[in-house]
């Protein structure tokens, strides 16, 4: 490669197999640099051929003639291993003690190699500083895990998209979704966090759940709107747990259908908007692969088999600290989440409501259980009385702006029906006919004298 600079039949060889000047820099130093000057620098001959003087080349290569004069003799003296600087090779003076290194690269075996997905060279320094006070710079530790055998991954290469520009404030506009995974391997049950990442600074909340149902996000959206405040509007997908699709009937009577989490976020004033591709919230699809790069192997660490014990720990550690490590400022200082006002009683926000008709007997039918109202208030039968389900499970009852009390029946009322008053039956009398053979007379048998005169 280096008899390149000097010999024409090396500068052929090095253009016809062809080499990067890019590689021999790091050999050459200043001589060779990036930027595609071969041709302009070598021609077609090299200096030992005489087709060019040594101040030229050193003018071309952007050095002074007294480095080529040196860089010349070095070459004719030992050859292309004479160009390369005299500490290549050599040990670096900041280079990590070898105790350290074999250290260091037995805990990546022992600690990071799984079972499981492997830890990635940045994750693995992470914790090598937090659980064993060694502090390494990812990068090294990429070199020593790849040069072990520790580390292959090759990023695959997908087609492009340009990414949406972010929202300026913070609060202006939310991503969520949940995320299908086997979240605690092979020590519990596959389960789906719902993640919620603001699109001006990146900064997320999640809670881990086994569905992706309609308390599930609302408990998340909760969460956040009691640390944050309300936000502008949830960037969302078309999934029924956020949308309903309007049936046949309602198409024709022109009725808008709302899903429970739209009821939700109609009463906070926060818009749904609907994402029509993965790759247009993919804020949060990011996200989502950086959890489950991350947060999998610091459960797997910390040994957590159970909803309950994740969300702890989501709460108490992982996500502060997610936040501070990947979380940017805003492009503006002005925070649009608004302050939750102080008569609002959440609970009354975040719950499933459906409207009931109320019976004849004061008795409101809700997913087979019979809610008996009492007599007063006075509430006119067939009145609609909603239904508001909390998250504890919890009922009440509301007709128009009147809470109602209520107790639960333990058996469905039995319908009173009203009934004909019976009266007596009285006997009929029963008169045969004129003609009926019962008034005909009775004719006797013959006598036996009559019969013997007969014969």
């Amino acid at each position: 490669l280096t008899e390149a600079v000097f010999t024409a039949s090396g500068w052929m060889t090095y253009r016809n197999t062809g080499g990067r000047l890019a590689q021999t820099r790091r050999t050459l130093k200043t001589i060779l640099r990036p930027g595609g000057y071969g041709d302009d620098i070598f021609g077609p001959y090299g200096i030992e051929d005489g087709e060019i003087t040594q101040q030229e080349a050193a003018e071309k290569l952007g050095i002074s003639y007294r480095q080529t004069k040196r860089l010349v003799a070095r070459y004719r003296e030992r050859g292309a291993g004479g160009l390369a600087h005299g500490d290549a090779g050599r040990r670096s003076n900041r280079a990590k003690p070898e105790k350290f290194h074999r250290k260091v690269l037995k805990l990546v075996r022992k600690e990071y190699q799984g079972p499981g997905e492997v830890f990635g060279p940045t994750l693995a320094a992470e914790h090598l500083e937090q659980d064993h006070q060694l502090k390494i710079d990812p990068e090294a530790l990429r070199r020593w895990m790849l040069e072990e055998g520790l580390w292959t991954r090759q990023r695959k290469r997908q087609s492009y998209r340009q990414r949406r520009k972010r929202r300026a404030h913070f609060g202006e506009l939310l991503q969520m979704d949940g995320s299908f995974h086997a979240w605690f391997e092979e020590r519990g049950p596959r389960g789906c966090p719902i993640n919620l990442v603001d699109d001006a600074t990146s900064t997320v909340l999640a809670r881990l759940f086994e569905e992706e149902t309609t308390w599930a996000v609302a408990h998340t959206l909760r969460a956040w709107v009691e640390k944050y405040g309300i936000p502008r509007a949830l960037y969302v997908d078309w999934k029924n747990v956020y949308h309903h699709q309007a049936t046949e009937r309602q198409k024709r009577e022109g009725e808008i259908p709302l899903s429970q989490f739209q009821r939700m976020c109609q009463k906070l004033g926060i818009e749904l908007i609907g994402a029509n591709s993965p790759q247009a919230k993919g804020r949060v699809e990011r996200s989502h692969g950086t959890h489950q790069d991350r947060l999998i192997k610091k459960m797997r660490r910390k040994k957590l088999h159970s909803y309950e014990a994740a969300n702890r720990y989501l709460e108490q550690t992982y996500l502060s600290e997610h936040n501070r490590r990947f979380a940017v400022d805003a492009a503006q200082s002005v925070d649009f989440h608004e302050a939750v006002p102080t008569a609002w009683d959440l609970e009354e926000v975040f719950c499933l409501e459906e409207e009931r008709s109320l019976s004849p007997d004061w008795v409101v039918q809700y997913k087979n259980r019979w809610l008996q109202i009492p007599a007063e208030p006075a509430v006119p039968a067939g009145s609609k009385i909603v239904v508001r389900e909390r998250f504890d499970g919890s009922l009440h009852l509301w007709w128009k702006a009147t809470k109602l009390s209520f107790s639960e029946l333990q058996h469905k009322p039995e319908i009173a029906r009203p009934q004909a008053p019976k009266t007596p039956r009285k006997a009929a009398v029963n008169i045969p006919a004129s003609d009926h053979p019962w008034r005909k007379p009775f004719l006797s048998k013959p006598s036996l004298t009559s019969a013997a005169a007969a014969q």
